[in-house]
């Protein structure tokens, strides 16, 4: 039986088991050794689980293993919580990040661990999406990993987890699927989002792609795509777990760019998960 020393670590309640990187050589990074170690119940229980290798291109590279056992190319709350298990490692407070999605710039503010992120790319308005004998007005963007954002009226009463699963694997969204997030916009300009996780397959507490598609496509559909030639725009965005994630873009009427995601991430725990 192998022991296997890792660190759990949450960004606004978007956990993940983060594995020592000297207990990596010990690690068969199997579908179902991640399956077991994130299952809540027989496990240790997370959302996905963080690796952190050497890069040629960055100071540090993560990869980013959903709980079902895929691979995603992104994770904006995931990379949160490498980049402060970085900082406590080496005691650097800015540094770069390769990831599947492209390099990103994380730094350690007093406000938490802020993360400049890929630019959104291939948005799609007004789609007319059919699923279970009804028609959904979604807007599509991809912060990294796709999304398929839903504007509600009151996101409190939305049944994530069904709507969710009919919508992450429709047709137009194939074949790689999307993550599915409805949100309600308030008066003053913030944004309350719920998220049906791509991966995890269940809805989750805070997503940070899923918090930067929330903001990018609140403004645009709300204020317009860039009225002037370098709109800045500061969001806060309401997580089901109750944190509010800041999203940071400037817009142009071409395209949106420098955009930056901030919030807490912890460390919760370390322990020794015995595989075998």
């Amino acid at each position: 039986m192998r022991s296997i020393p890792f660190v759990k670590l949450q960004g606004s309640g978007n956990d993940f088991i983060l594995l020592e990187p000297n207990s990596r050589s010990r690690i068969p990074m199997s579908k179902p050794f991640i399956e077991k170690i994130c299952d809540r119940r027989f496990g240790v229980g997370a959302d996905g689980v963080l690796l952190m290798e050497a890069s040629q291109k960055a100071d540090v590279r993560m990869r980013i293993f959903n709980a079902d056992g895929s691979e995603a190319e992104m994770c904006g709350n995931g990379a949160r919580c490498l980049a402060l298990y970085f900082f406590h490692s080496s005691g650097r407070k800015a540094f770069s990040i390769e990831t599947g999605a492209g390099l990103l710039a994380a730094s350690i503010t007093e406000d938490g661990i802020k993360i400049r992120m890929t630019d959104p790319k291939d948005i799609r308005l007004d789609l007319c999406v059919k699923a279970a004998g009804k028609e959904y007005n979604v807007d599509f963007v991809d912060t990294g990993v796709p999304h398929a954002v839903i504007e509600v009226s009151d996101v409190a009463k939305v049944p994530v987890t069904r709507l969710g699963r009919l919508l992450r694997s429709h047709d137009i969204f194939s074949p790689a699927g999307t993550n599915v997030d409805f949100i309600q916009r308030q008066a003053d300009g913030s944004v309350n989002i719920r998220t049906y996780e791509r991966g995890v397959e269940d809805e989750t507490l805070a997503c940070g792609t899923g918090s930067v598609a929330a903001a990018v496509i609140s403004v645009i559909n709300h204020e317009g795509c860039g009225t002037k030639p370098h709109m800045k725009h500061r969001v806060c965005v309401k997580t089901k777990s109750g944190d509010v994630l800041c999203v940071y873009f400037t817009m142009s009427k071409k395209k949106i760019f420098d955009v930056w995601l901030e919030g807490q991430a912890r460390v919760v725990f370390r322990g020794k998960y015995l595989s075998g």
